[in-house]
């Protein structure tokens, strides 16, 4: 998988009193965007955790606001890979208009793989790294 796309309305509850999205709800997007990505790849989060003992946590972000995106706006969220370690992945998310190709929003985020029963890193398992290797 190189790029993943996933596309989100903009409901009024996702605006603030200017009517434009509200910083927070970015992340949500993003966070719909990652879990879409990875049951893209056939993986669902649930099973991960219940069959090989994995989970996955934000461990850091760094977020730019470029331009608003507003009520009923048609938005797509983009996933990729920047770089991958053991038990680790950059990811670079976008989120644009539908149809346009200006960055509205930008993260830079970084996911650990940790281990269901005791919260510890642990390696990415291979039959992931096998499907969304750069």
């Amino acid at each position: 998988m190189t790029e993943f796309a996933w596309p989100i309305r903009v409901y009024y509850e996702d605006t603030d009193a200017g009517g434009v999205v509200y910083h927070s709800n970015y992340l949500n997007f993003m966070e719909r965007a990652r879990t879409e990505w990875l049951r893209a790849a056939g993986f669902e989060q649930d099973e991960l955790k219940a069959q090989l003992d994995v989970l996955f946590a934000v461990r850091s972000m760094n977020i730019e606001y470029y331009l608003p995106a507003r009520f009923n706006d048609r938005l797509l969220v983009t996933v990729k890979i920047i770089s991958l370690r053991g038990a680790s992945m950059m990811l670079e998310q976008d989120i644009k208009k539908e149809n346009e190709s200006s960055v509205l929003c930008q993260g830079k985020v970084r996911i650990v793989s940790l281990s269901a029963s005791n919260f510890r890193p642990c390696p990415i398992p291979d039959q992931i790294l096998k499907t969304i290797q750069l």
